[in-house]
């Protein structure tokens, strides 16, 4: 670990994370195959940047060596700490946040953004933390909602993101474009799909979410 550390409850928002932690797992059955598909291929390091309550432990692959699941919620991270017990990889839960990971540059082999740049207080700064942290080469695994929808969702959304959404969400956004965000912070996007959370039903503010890899581009030798 680096001198970047910083405070055990970097977010607190427990009544929000006992919440998520709740529709979570009733959510699971539809977004479990999500999270397969995320996590499918990895081998070696893995950091994955606010693991939640653990969901995604149980889809990573026996190639994956090690996985560092940084989650700054301490409600959040105690569920964590408990689902990486069953996980059938190492996985290392530990208090940090996006915009200043607690780990040395050029570490790991892959990253994995799951649900989380919507709620980063800097997204521009948590992306270049995970720039830093990637090998050259070095892989991002990304499953994130954002903007979508047509028009009258579009304003709904940023709305909300002035008003309510985030003080009930955990300083969750709606309006915010990943991969734009992700391929301004030098990132390469590789394949990627959008998809609907959850796939069937009524729309909701949420529901529009983008799955697939970027990657670190190697350093130019010329």
């Amino acid at each position: 670990m680096s001198s970047r550390s910083v405070t055990k409850d970097a977010v607190h928002h427990p009544l929000f994370a006992r919440f998520y932690a709740r529709l979570s797992l009733k959510l699971e059955a539809g977004v479990g195959p999500h999270r397969a598909e995320l996590l499918d291929g990895l081998a070696g390091r893995v950091i994955e940047i606010g693991a939640g309550n653990g969901l995604n432990f149980a889809h990573y692959p026996p190639t994956v060596s090690e996985v560092v699941a940084i989650e700054p919620e301490r409600t959040l991270r105690q569920l964590a700490r408990t689902a990486a017990l069953r996980a059938e990889v190492p996985v290392d839960v530990v208090p940090g946040a996006a915009e200043a990971l607690p780990v040395k540059g050029e570490a790991f082999d892959a990253a994995v953004l799951s649900l989380v740049l919507c709620s980063v207080r800097d997204v521009e700064r948590a992306l270049a933390e995970v720039r830093r942290v990637l090998r050259p080469g070095g892989e991002v695994r990304f499953f994130e909602h954002g903007a979508g929808g047509g028009r009258a969702m579009r304003l709904s959304q940023r709305a909300l993101d002035r008003t309510v959404w985030p003080l009930l969400f955990g300083g969750c956004h709606l309006h915010r474009d990943p991969l734009d965000a992700i391929r301004s912070a030098g990132f390469a996007l590789g394949p990627h799909r959008s998809l609907l959370v959850p796939d069937t039903g009524p729309r909701t503010p949420s529901s529009f979410c983008v799955l697939g890899r970027a990657h670190r581009p190697e350093p130019d030798v010329r």
